[in-house]
């Protein structure tokens, strides 16, 4: 049985790897199916070859898995827009059919289509169900109103095909589209609601959105106005973790206890052991047992007490693994069977991977199951596991109970830490030293206090409610002020980065021997050796190890309408303008930094900023918060906020000037933009764009430029400090050009490209962004120039590496979105 789930599952993974999907899938899966069947047919029948069969029947169930994931795909690729109508204002009726992501910057949320109309035209084939965003106009915050699931509108709206930015380590918006079933995404321009409630009586699934609705609105009511962790509390009733605040996530995750934080196995458990012990209780009355064992009930009614929940608290995957697992205690105990644990684990994975082929996408399915089958093994010769009845423990006296259900409950923390340290560094690249002394204290206040009174609180009436929820938030307040004390010890996290696979291997060896069940003081220098094999998960990668003197590498990150670039030398790294910011969202948080931290880079030598606009210096404050910097060299009136923040943290700032160079590790670095007097002035004489600072840099086989914003003016100033003797240093070199501006039809200068004369150019922009960039022009005169030019959102992030001499090897050019293409991932039209 574990066989073929395993080959299953394997099977359906294979399909999430490769590009597209097969064409002819259909049939070479159903020709393998069959061959395989009679196989196990003609084996049984007459040749009967040992472990045959198993064999045909684990190729049969690898087959079914590739073929049921492949249908998913397939369904899921059917669902996209057309490219016609991308950019289009378009008339949408239908219902929201999710919970929104409310704020008061807006609303976001899942909406099912059921009319679309491009002017008076029907449109006959159309995404079934699409991601809207409606902010409101800047002028009245108080524009858009409450967004309820269930609710029929009428909207124009203009999106396009799912697309997002393309980068290493960072958030994948086309995977989560892709696996949430969204065909489009886009913005509302206006709406009108045709019924405040239009959900059938057979519609479950919308019909709980509603009832989560209707739980945040109570919950929101109940608590005061000013309470900070109510967004703490919506998230353990029923896993909406979108009020919480980044601050607040900061402090969890740097103590370990942001498992907690949402709806985990252990709260449905404790719903569903609540429900089996309600019906235990009213079932024993009179002659009821006789019809149906006391046991059954209360193993269906636990299960039915799951179920529900889990789909309250939006059918997470730890609720769904928890559900699953109640589900398959209650079926064998209804059909007279008796599982092992481990079985019960498997088939529960089976379920949630059958429903949700895309969830090892996700990190709670890893931890959730990880830490489950890590408990499972270390503790199968448990006499107790956690003081949970098993007969035996009748046999000792209560204080020696409580000692070993202490004992226990160490060796079980213990065992979840280690168990799960390779895929904490993979998902979150950082591991919390405090997080044993947190999670001791956390687990019980939060699992036997917080969440039981959040619960209770929220479903009982108001008059009840309000005095089991404000309790529920006091206790999450003290608690959070002790894990705020404990995240500000500086020693409380260690950052590494996303792990090479062997490091991953060979911890989970010393993992399965740390962990293993049997006496730690027999084997307690085994045990040690597994842990120092866990400890090459903490070994730096060498990023730059591979950069000879005289070598370096250039990435660009796709990083919207902005720029950032990170430049590597063998021991120094620059960082190039830092990405774009839109209110509380900045490409610092969103992008760089976790490229930075999955690279495990914590410190650049230099940041610098080409211009003060919003989307060259949007993630700087960010960035400073988080990475260590030695000096910024930038371009910034003396009013810049970024100034004085970079005072505070005593790092240098030096204006960006004409002239200036230096040199690392036989890189050479100039700066061919603004004049030789620029100084940090209160405001520059001219607008932000012509003062961008232009740096380029240079070794034997390689010039690359970095051009900000800046437009004609600047470039005919650039033009003319291109003299003859500074073009001899260019000859016989590759050029690679930025773009200037994003390809704006103020810049990319016929005079400047001719001066240049480059090889390759790249520009970093917005997919469909509303200014336009580049200029159809600007790509025309590249192309008439025959300069291959390569945008971002073609590409996703490109990473330039440079030989320091043309002999022996030769430069490395990788596009992500070829080099990393999924299935999901869509060219841009």
């Amino acid at each position: 049985m574990r066989t073929n789930i395993a080959a299953f599952i394997a099977g359906g993974s294979l399909l999430l790897f490769l590009p597209a999907v097969p064409e002819y899938w259909g049939w070479m899966c159903a020709a393998i199916i069959i061959v395989s069947l009679f196989g196990v047919y003609l084996n049984r029948l007459s040749i009967q070859y040992r472990n045959a069969s198993s064999v045909f029947m684990a190729i049969c169930c690898c087959t079914m898995g590739f073929a049921w994931n492949a249908d998913y795909a397939q369904d899921r690729l059917s669902n996209i827009l057309s490219i016609e109508y991308e950019g289009k204002d378009l008339v949408l009726e239908g219902r929201v059919n999710a919970l929104p992501q409310s704020s008061p910057g807006g609303a976001k949320f899942s909406f099912e289509v059921d009319q679309a109309f491009l002017g008076r035209e029907l449109i006959e084939s159309f995404p079934a169900q699409i991601y809207l965003s409606w902010q409101p106009a800047w002028r009245n915050p108080q524009d858009v109103p409450e967004i309820i699931p269930g609710q029929r509108w009428e909207f124009k709206v203009k999106i396009k095909r799912p697309y997002g930015s393309l980068n290493p380590h960072t958030f994948d918006f086309e995977r989560w589209s892709f696996h949430q079933d969204f065909g489009a995404s886009g913005a509302v321009r206006s709406g009108k609601l045709i019924l405040e409630k239009d959900i059938a009586f057979t519609e479950f699934a919308l019909a709980m959105e509603y009832q989560r609705w209707k739980l945040r609105q109570k919950i929101q009511r109940l608590l005061p106005r000013d309470a900070r962790y109510g967004g703490v509390i919506a998230a353990l009733v029923m896993g909406d973790q979108n009020a919480i605040d980044q601050d607040d996530w900061r402090v969890f995750n740097a103590t370990g206890i942001g498992h907690l934080i949402s709806i985990s196995g252990l709260h449905v458990t404790m719903l569903a052991g609540f429900g089996a012990m309600l019906a235990t209780f009213l079932w024993r009355r009179n002659t009821l047992p006789l019809w149906v064992p006391v046991g059954k009930v209360a193993a269906a009614v636990g299960f039915l007490t799951a179920f529900v929940y889990a789909w309250l608290a939006g059918f997470q995957i730890p609720a769904q693994r928890t559900m699953y697992m109640v589900g398959v205690v209650a079926f064998a105990l209804w059909s007279g069977r008796n599982p092992r644990s481990f079985d019960i684990w498997w088939w529960a994975l089976f379920f949630v991977l059958v429903i949700d082929p895309m969830a090892p996408y996700t990190p709670g399915f890893w931890l959730s199951f990880g830490a489950v089958a890590a408990i499972l093994y270390a503790m199968q010769d448990s006499d107790g596991l956690l003081g949970l009845p098993t007969g035996r423990e009748l046999e000792v006296h209560w204080k020696d109970r409580v000692i070993q259900a202490l004992r226990e409950a160490c060796r079980v923390q213990a065992v979840v830490t280690i168990a799960l340290l390779p895929l904490t560094l993979y998902w979150f690249y950082q591991v919390s030293i405090v997080s044993p002394l947190a999670n001791a204290i956390a687990i019980p206040v939060v699992s036997y206090i917080v969440t039981p009174l959040a619960i209770a609180g929220a479903l009982l009436p108001d008059f009840i409610g309000k005095w089991l929820l404000i309790p529920a938030h006091a206790t999450m307040d003290y608690l959070a002020i002790m894990l705020a004390w404990m995240a500000s010890w500086k020693w409380s996290i260690a950052w590494s980065s996303q792990p090479a696979w062997w490091a991953i291997a060979l911890s989970t060896i010393g993992i399965v021997i740390a962990i293993r069940p049997g006496s730690i003081q027999e084997s307690w220098m085994s045990r040690v050796a597994g842990l120092v094999l866990c400890a090459t998960l903490f070994i730096q990668p060498l990023t730059n190890a591979h950069l000879e003197k005289g070598e370096f590498r250039a990435t660009v990150l796709d990083i919207g309408q902005g720029t950032a670039v990170l430049i590597e030398t063998k021991t120094k790294r620059l960082l190039y303008d830092t990405g774009p910011i839109q209110g509380k969202d900045n490409a610092g948080q969103r992008i760089i930094l976790p490229y930075l931290r999955g690279r495990g880079i914590h410190h650049i030598d230099r940041m610098v900023i080409s211009h003060s606009d919003s989307d060259h210096i949007g993630g700087a404050a960010t960035l400073l918060k988080e990475v260590s910097f030695d000096s910024m060299m930038g371009s910034l009136p003396s009013t810049n906020p970024l100034l004085a923040n970079l005072e505070e943290r005593k790092i240098p700032a030096i204006p960006c000037r004409f002239g200036q160079q230096w040199s690392w590790d036989g890189v050479d670095f100039y700066i061919w933009h603004p004049h030789e007097q620029t100084v940090f002035e209160d405001q520059h004489p001219r607008k932000p764009n012509e003062v961008s600072c232009v740096l380029e840099v240079r070794n034997q086989t390689t010039s690359f430029w970095l051009t900000g914003d800046v437009e004609k003016q600047g470039e005919a100033e650039i033009t003319e400090r291109l003299t003859q003797t500074a073009l001899n240093h260019l000859k016989g070199k590759n050029l690679i050009f930025m773009a200037p501006h994003h390809g704006s039809k103020t810049s990319s200068s016929q005079e400047l490209l001719t001066a240049l004369s480059p090889d390759e150019a790249f520009a970093q922009n917005g997919y469909r962004n509303r200014y336009g960039h580049p200029h159809p022009t600007v790509t025309a005169r590249y192309q008439s120039m025959n300069i291959p030019f390569h945008q971002t959102p073609t590409t996703g992030a490109q990473v330039w590496k440079f030989p320091a001499k043309s002999e022996g090897r030769q430069g490395e050019l990788l596009f992500w979105r070829q080099d990393s293409g999924r299935l999901w991932h869509r060219e841009p039209s």
